[in-house]
């Protein structure tokens, strides 16, 4: 979408499960899923956009991945650095709590890990994670994915029509 409409991506830090412990939880099956399998119609969404989607068994700490994700969009990278993390998250099941994880993600991405393990080791980009989640929260954001084109909040799997309609209002 961003080459077709020549428009840029900016992510931006949401905690979903802010009360994650560092180790993260196990997670408990929801109603409708099976051992790596989503329930419905979540399965069918992930389908239907040609995603892989397995339940991870482990819900991760994601604060410090969320801080890793802040350094790869100044460092321009935050598209590869996202498609990463998804992949080791919802394809592999990959704890994106864990260093080992976040330092493969950033050498899959070109970027320096001295650097961002330096940062990450600070809390360089902590403020500006938590100032970005606070944002979200006072547009009325409460899941994720979610998405502001123009004047138009949405959340959820949607499919890519609503982000075209969304990008030809903005635009005018």
């Amino acid at each position: 979408m961003s080459q077709e409409f020549n428009i840029k991506i900016h992510g931006r830090a949401f905690f979903l499960r802010p009360d994650t412990p560092k180790e993260g939880t196990m997670r408990n099956p929801r109603p409708g899923e099976e051992d790596g399998l989503l329930a419905e119609p979540l399965r069918t969404y992930a389908s239907e956009a040609g995603l892989i989607m397995r339940r991870p068994k482990l819900t991760p700490y994601t604060i410090t991945a969320l801080e890793a994700t802040e350094h790869a969009q100044q460092k321009g990278k935050f598209l590869s650095f996202h498609h990463s993390m998804y992949k080791a998250l919802w394809e592999e099941g990959k704890d994106l709590g864990n260093p080992s994880v976040l330092r493969e993600i950033a050498e899959e991405s070109d970027l320096a890990w001295d650097e961002l393990e330096g940062k990450l080791a600070t809390g360089h980009y902590r403020k500006t994670v938590q100032e970005q989640h606070q944002q979200a929260m006072d547009m009325g954001v409460h899941g994720i994915p979610a998405f502001l084109i123009g004047d138009t909040l949405f959340t959820g799997a949607q499919p890519y029509e609503v982000f075209e309609k969304a990008v030809y209002r903005a635009l005018g």
